[in-house]
C-alpha cells in the first residue's frame, strides 16, 4: 500500500516496534478501538504504542494483518522482501572481497547508504560496514575505513552482538592500524580481538587464525621472528582443522616471507609455492600475482636473475590483469632492483620512477615506497648524480622512520654511508655503518 512505502523509506532504523504500530495507524485511518478490535483493549494497543509491552509474535502477524504490511517489517522495519535485496548486495559485495575485487564491492555498498540508513536490522549494518571498511582500507582509504569501523564498534557494543562479533570489529581496526604503520596500535588490538573471540566459547576458528596471521606480519615488522612464526604455525593449525585452504596459502605466504628475511631462500621458495598453488586453486590471481613477484625476487637472492626477471613479468602481467596497480608498482620496484643489480642502471632508474609514480598518496604503502626511493637515490649514485642520489637516500629514510622497522632503516643508512663513501668522508660512513649495525639489518631485497 502507498501508506507502507512511504514509512518504509522515512523510518528510521531507531525507531520502535511501538513508533512503527502508531505511524502505521495514523496513516491508515485508523483509532486504537478500531485496531484493537474485538481482540485486545484499546489501552493494550496504547501500551504497545508507547512501548510499555512487547507483543508476542502471533499478536504482531495480527497487527500487521490488520495494518496491511508484513509482520518482518513491523517488528524490525523493513520487509521481508527489502531484507532480502539487503542480504544480497552485502552478500555480493563480501563475495568481491574474496575475489579481491574491491572496488566492485563498494560499487555495491554504496547503493545500499539509504536503505542502510533506514534499516532496523543491526546485523546486516555490522556486515555492511566491515566489508565496506576492509574494501576501502585496501583501496588505500585507510581514514574512511576506520571511520566506518569506529560506527561499527559502537553498532557491536549492543546486546544484540557477540563477543566474536566484537573481536571482528577490533580485528578490522588492528587491520586498519597496521596499514597506517601504527603496529603497536595493531598488536594491541589483534590481542585484544583474540581475546575476546577466544573468551566467548563460540566457534571462532577461522577469525582466529585471521588474527594471528595478521598479528605474525605484526612481528615481523618488529623483527621478533620467534613470535612470527609462533603465531604463524598457530594460524597454520587452525586453518587446517577448519580445512580452509584458501586462509592456509595467506599463513604459508607469511611462512615464506619469514624465511626470506632470515635468510633462508631455499625454504622461502618452497613455503611461496605452495601458497602459490593454493591460490591457483582458489582462482586468487590477485595473490598469484604477489607470489609471483616474491618468487622472482627469491630466485634472484638464489643467483638466477633471468628466471627471477621471468617470474617478475609474469608477475606484473597478473597483476595489471586483475587492476592491482599498486601491487603492479611493487613488481616494477622489484625489476628495478633486479637491473639496477646487474647494471643496467638507466634502466633502474626508469622502472624506480616509475613504481614512485604508481605509488603516489599511498601512505598505507611507504615500506615500497621507501625501497623503490632506496632504489632510484642508488642508480642515481652510480651515475654519480651524488646530490639527486642524496635527496632520495633522505626522503627514503623518512619513509622507514614511519614503518616501525628497524631494518629499513638500517638499509637507507647504508646507502647514506655508501654515499659518503662515494664523497671520501670516511669517518661519516663508518657512523652510518656502525648505527645499521646496531640494528641488526636484516633486509636483502
Amino acid at each position: 500500500m502507498p501508506e507502507y512505502a512511504a514509512l518504509a523509506r522515512t523510518t528510521p532504523a531507531r525507531q520502535s516496534l511501538g513508533d512503527r504500530v502508531r505511524q502505521l495507524r495514523i496513516a491508515r485511518g485508523l483509532t486504537q478501538t478500531e485496531l484493537a478490535g474485538d481482540r485486545f483493549s484499546k489501552e493494550y494497543v496504547s501500551q504497545i504504542e508507547r512501548g510499555k509491552t512487547r507483543p508476542t509474535a502471533e499478536t504482531i502477524e495480527w497487527l500487521a494483518a490488520g495494518l496491511g504490511v508484513d509482520s518482518t517489517f513491523l517488528e524490525i522495519g523493513v520487509s521481508s522482501s527489502e531484507r532480502e535485496r539487503v542480504e544480497s548486495v552485502i552478500a555480493r559485495a563480501e563475495a568481491a572481497i574474496e575475489a579481491s575485487q574491491y572496488e566492485d564491492a563498494v560499487a555495491e555498498l554504496e547503493q545500499l547508504a539509504p536503505a542502510l540508513e533506514t534499516l532496523a536490522a543491526p546485523e546486516l549494518q555490522l556486515r555492511a560496514l566491515l566489508a565496506e571498511a576492509w574494501s576501502r582500507m585496501y583501496l588505500g582509504e585507510v581514514r574512511k575505513a576506520i571511520e566506518n569501523l569506529d560506527r561499527a564498534r559502537g553498532l557491536a557494543e549492543g546486546a544484540a552482538f557477540t563477543d566474536v562479533d566484537r573481536a571482528q570489529v577490533l580485528y578490522h581496526l588492528a587491520c586498519c592500524r597496521f596499514k597506517l604503520n601504527s603496529i603497536s596500535t595493531a598488536l594491541a588490538l589483534y590481542s585484544q580481538a583474540l581475546e575476546l573471540a577466544e573468551r566467548s566459547g563460540l566457534p571462532a576458528d577461522r577469525l582466529r587464525s585471521h588474527i594471528c596471521e595478521w598479528r605474525s606480519r605484526c612481528y615481523q615488522r618488529q623483527r621478533d621472528w620467534q613470535a612470527a612464526r609462533e603465531d604463524a604455525e598457530r594460524a597454520l593449525e587452525l586453518a587446517e582443522g577448519l580445512n580452509d585452504r584458501h586462509t592456509m596459502g595467506h599463513v604459508y605466504f607469511q611462512y615464506s616471507l619469514i624465511a626470506e628475511r632470515t635468510g633462508n631462500w631455499v625454504l622461502a621458495r618452497s613455503y611461496a609455492e605452495k601458497a602459490k598453488a593454493i591460490y591457483e586453486e582458489f582462482r586468487d590471481q590477485a595473490n598469484v600475482g604477489k607470489l609471483l613477484n616474491e618468487i622472482g625476487a627469491l630466485n634472484f637472492q638464489l643467483g638466477k636473475p633471468e628466471e627471477a626477471i621471468a617470474y617478475l613479468k609474469q608477475s606484473f602481467k597478473v597483476l595489471i590483469d586483475v587492476g592491482d596497480d599498486i601491487d603492479a608498482a611493487r613488481v616494477i620496484s622489484s625489476l628495478a632492483q633486479v637491473h639496477l643489480r646487474t647494471g643496467k642502471v638507466s634502466l633502474a632508474e626508469e622502472q624506480a620512477r616509475q613504481a614512485l609514480d604508481m605509488l603516489q598518496g599511498r601512505v598505507d604503502h611507504l615500506d615500497e615506497i621507501g625501497n623503490a626511493q632506496l632504489v632510484l637515490g642508488r642508480a642515481l649514485l652510480e651515475q654519480d648524480r651524488l646530490d639527486e642520489a642524496e635527496e632520495l637516500f633522505a626522503a627514503a629514510e623518512s619513509s622507514f622512520d614511519q614503518l616501525s622497522s628497524a631494518s629499513h632503516r638500517a638499509a637507507a643508512w647504508i646507502a647514506q654511508g655508501d654515499l659518503a663513501g662515494r664523497r671520501s668522508d670516511d669517518r661519516r660512513a663508518a657512523r652510518l655503518y656502525r648505527r645499521a649495525a646496531e640494528a641488526l639489518q636484516d633486509f636483502h631485497f
